[in-house]
């Protein structure tokens, strides 16, 4: 397909802490069926933070891609990523480097975090858009081949709302909102739980509706709350891909997955992810962002399928998710302060230009920090409390959690102290991230 002088660049970005050569590979396969479908350079974004003979091994199958024309691929470890956000942090001029590079990179791990970093790399591309995927999972089949997200991504990201509607099955958009850009492109996943918590089920129907209940607002009653149950963590559910299915609307964050979504430039340089380390669930505050400033996106059903690594099935990756659990728990009180907050601005949240406006969320974020910490307290009493009456490993976790009970108590404060950090930095290393070399570029 004939490339423009202006080429339309996109960031087809895998994070990942793990062995995932076959999705390093699938990923390979994706990037090759945008440039053969679309008139698109892709590059192809491995952020690596795995361990020395894992990253080799990772480097060979990068090595074992075909050549496609028009795909970069930029494998980047965490020793490039450093350099990097230094280069990044240091022609930001901002205040506090160290932190700020903390933020960026730290020692735990950070779902967001990892995303932010891609969000500089593609600014530092010049790509439009990011196309973010998971290590933990895998492409649907249709009759023997992969059935691939971009392909629903770059039909319509990017265009006018009213352009778009030629791309997709079905439009439920108001028609006042199309003359706004198509923002986020996404779908969900089907397989295993997106959270580790499928046993708490199996062995204890009534603790696994008392700890999942937990993460919706305290205020709701309890049958909205078993409602949350019942869909939370289950994705599109088990029906495999027969045929494609997509709708132009405000996409409902509850029907998409952060391992299958895509966003345009002028929402990831304008607002990044929580940095949060270790809680699950902090990479999801975009698509929040866009469903509340009214700005239009494709729902389509290309899922993916989400299984656990080996890494999930050890006792010390027990406890390690079940840590993340609880953080993401405890880091609701002050999302759902904001997400309120958020719902009632409306296209407040929007600069003149039709933008994401940081100013407003680092607002609304600023206002929770100082919340009552009572509920957090007695969501981890319950926790305790339901662990403990399941018994062995689960005792085990609650009896370690109730020892660093102010410990997380204290950092879900600090993590939206620090979000609010970032989003006031956040234009200034998406400036100083402009030009700087990233490891694979040609020339």
């Amino acid at each position: 397909m004939r490339r423009g002088t202006d080429v339309h660049r996109i960031c087809l970005a895998l994070p990942t802490n793990r062995e995932c050569s076959a999705a390093i590979t699938a990923i390979g396969a994706e990037a090759a069926h945008a440039v053969r479908n679309f008139d698109v350079e892709v590059r192809l974004l491995i952020l690596d933070s795995s361990d020395e003979a894992t990253l080799a091994a990772h480097a060979r199958t990068v090595a074992a891609l075909p050549e496609v024309p028009h795909v970069v691929v930029h494998h980047l470890d965490e020793t490039a990523q450093r350099d990097f956000l230094r280069t990044a942090i240091e022609r930001s001029a901002l205040p506090g480097p160290d932190r700020l590079l903390d933020l960026m990179l730290p020692d735990a791990v950070s779902y967001g975090a990892c995303t932010n970093r891609a969000f500089l790399v593609a600014a530092a591309l010049g790509c439009r858009s990011v196309h973010r995927r998971d290590s933990d999972s895998r492409y649907q089949l249709l009759n023997g081949e992969p059935v691939f997200p971009v392909h629903h991504e770059l039909a319509s990201l990017g265009r006018r709302a009213s352009e778009a509607v030629t791309a997709v099955s079905e439009v439920a958009l108001d028609p006042a909102l199309a003359d706004r850009p198509v923002s986020m492109v996404g779908a969900s996943f089907i397989g295993e739980l997106s959270v580790d918590i499928g046993e708490i089920q199996e062995l204890d129907k009534e603790v696994y509706e008392e700890v999942v209940g937990l993460w919706a607002p305290a205020h709701w009653p309890d049958e909205e709350k078993r409602a949350l149950v019942e869909e939370s963590f289950r994705g599109a559910g088990p029906v495999p891909f027969t045929g494609d299915h997509s709708t132009l609307t405000l996409v409902d964050p509850m029907r998409v997955d952060m391992s299958n979504i895509a966003f345009t430039r002028d929402v990831y340089e304008r607002l990044p992810l929580p940095p949060a380390t270790a809680t699950i669930g902090s990479d999801y505050f975009l698509i929040h962002a866009v469903y509340d400033a009214e700005l239009p996106g494709v729902l389509h059903n290309r899922h993916i399928e989400n299984y656990y690594t080996g890494e999930r099935r050890t006792h010390a990756g027990f406890l390690a998710y079940q840590t993340r659990f609880v953080k993401f728990l405890l880091s609701m009180p002050y999302l759902h302060h904001v997400y309120d907050r958020m719902a009632g601005a409306g296209a407040g949240l929007l600069d003149d230009e039709g933008r994401l406006d940081p100013a407003p969320f680092a607002a609304f974020l600023t206002e929770s920090v100082g919340l009552d910490r009572t509920g957090n307290a007695h969501r981890l009493d319950t926790v305790e409390a339901a662990y403990t009456r399941l018994g062995g490993k689960y005792a085990e976790f609650a009896r370690g959690m109730a020892a660093d009970r102010e410990r997380l108590l204290e950092e879900a404060a600090r993590d939206t102290e620090d979000f609010v950090l970032l989003i006031e930095s956040w234009e200034a290393l998406v400036t100083g991230s402009g030009g700087v070399e990233v490891r694979g570029t040609p020339g």
